[in-house]
């Protein structure tokens, strides 16, 4: 029997530029993987400037684990080994063929296959950083057994995709991924809906899974949340996780027997000015889908959305996990007597502005941070958007002082960045509290390795 969980803890953010349900044609020329999208990765390349590669050739690997390997997206020639700092590798960028060509990874029924037989299959073609984990919030170990498998089926941060647009009729590459999920965990296959919002018939109709309905304000949708509701997560449990594109990604390569990274990207932002969704291939440049759809100003380009994207340039690329891309104005400005004024234009998660009587309006918000990094302040606000049996500011500074039984003690296992994203928006003290969680997150994983 379907449970349905209510969220009360939480702040849904109104924005401004939500994406227009229909999907327009595009044609994207260049793309790129970053590696520096794989948490604990430490690439080894197989592959050089100049190289012509097909969709499913190997680009690198995981030096601490060779055999998960990360593919191109798309056929065509190697352009660009792009290094940064420390000779840091940072992006592979591809020109792509106008025709894409695919590796033959072989047609296979996922219900007739053994676990290693599907593992070696995902491994193979690049699909397997598509599984990660928790905790640590990195790609899944090939070698471990999760209790469970958690899909998010829907995805509540500001202007997100919305996923009974985006999947809708694809349900035998859907159900074809879930056989092969369900091979590879002895426990639960949960698929987490939104309760008393419409749903895309592929999820609601899928066989092999457990349905649950999460209802209530943003962080309802992330993965982190679900877990600590169904499967609170212990020292020594593993729990692996995906998106509803990822399973149709595998879906793909069972029926297909290629490696499709094409995914549907919502467009979204108050300075778009027509947004709506593109279908693209993972890692694709956002210049083509910019051009001549995009007001004038200082703007923040985001891959993912406003509260745990990266900021990446207007000639930059989508994150190989990012289904949306957000524009916004850069808050490049200072503000005097800011906090002096009603404020009916400013969003509020207090009572401080006028606009909290407006709860209905949509906010056009930049990237201003109305003042400079000051102390820590025990205020009892940051348990009010995170609806999770731990407690934030003493975790945080646990991190800070990196006290690892403590970090222990207060559940660093269960949570990643984007469940503290909230807490970040609302902090006073401007403290970069999801780049403090990973630090955490890191020394816990160097510390248990």
């Amino acid at each position: 029997m379907p449970k349905t969980i209510q969220i009360k803890c939480g702040l849904n953010i109104s924005l401004m530029g939500e994406a227009g349900q229909k999907i327009s044609p595009v044609r994207v020329d260049n793309y790129a993987i970053k590696p520096t999208d794989f948490i604990g990765v430490f690439p080894r390349m197989f592959i050089k400037e100049g190289d012509m590669v097909k969709a499913g050739t190997p680009l690198f690997c995981d030096k601490n684990n060779e055999n998960v390997l990360f593919t191109s997206p798309v056929s065509g020639v190697i352009i660009e080994v792009k290094r940064g700092d420390k000779r840091v590798l940072e992006e592979i960028r591809i020109r792509a063929h106008s025709e894409t060509e695919f590796i033959d990874f072989g047609v296979a029924n996922p219900e007739k296959l053994d676990r290693e037989t599907i593992i070696g299959k995902l491994l193979s073609c690049g699909a397997w950083p598509l599984l990660r984990q928790r905790p640590y919030s990195v790609i899944a170990n090939p070698a471990g057994k999760p209790k469970a498998i958690f899909i998010s089926g829907f995805n509540s941060a500001p202007l997100a995709p919305e996923y009974k647009f985006v999947i809708e009729g694809q349900d035998e590459f859907f159900q074809t991924g879930i056989h092969a999920l369900r091979k590879l965990t002895e426990g639960f296959i949960y698929l987490n809906l939104p309760a008393g919002k419409p749903i895309a018939s592929t999820l609601e109709k899928c066989e092999g899974v457990e349905i649950n309905y999460f209802k209530g304000p943003h962080p309802a949708g992330n993965v982190g949340v679900q877990i600590n509701k169904l499967q609170p997560i212990n020292k020594g449990d593993v729990i692996w996780y995906l998106y509803p594109q990822d399973v149709i990604t595998i879906g793909k390569l069972f029926l297909l027997g290629k490696f499709d990274a094409s995914i549907t990207i919502a467009l979204t932002g108050s300075e778009i000015l027509n947004p709506q969704y593109y279908q693209v291939k993972r890692g694709a440049a956002i210049a083509p889908l910019l051009e001549g759809n995009i007001k004038v100003g200082n703007l923040r380009y985001i891959s993912g959305n406003v509260l745990t994207g990266t900021k990446i340039r207007n000639d930059g690329y989508l994150g190989f996990y990012d289904d949306q891309c957000t524009v916004i104005p850069e808050g490049d400005y200072y503000e005097f007597f800011g906090w002096a004024t009603p404020g009916a234009d400013k969003f509020s998660f207090s009572n401080t502005f006028l606009s909290k009587l407006l709860p209905q309006k949509k906010y056009r918000l930049d990237t201003n941070l109305h003042g400079a990094e000051r102390a820590l302040v025990m205020t009892g606000k940051y348990e009010q958007v995170l609806p999770m049996d731990i407690l934030p500011m003493q975790l945080i500074k646990a991190i800070i002082i990196e006290d690892i039984d403590l970090m222990e003690k207060l559940g660093i296992y269960e949570v990643a960045e984007e469940d503290f994203a909230l807490v970040e928006f609302i902090d006073t003290s401007k403290t970069e509290i999801q780049a403090l969680i990973r630090k955490g997150l890191d020394i816990m994983r160097k510390e248990m390795s």
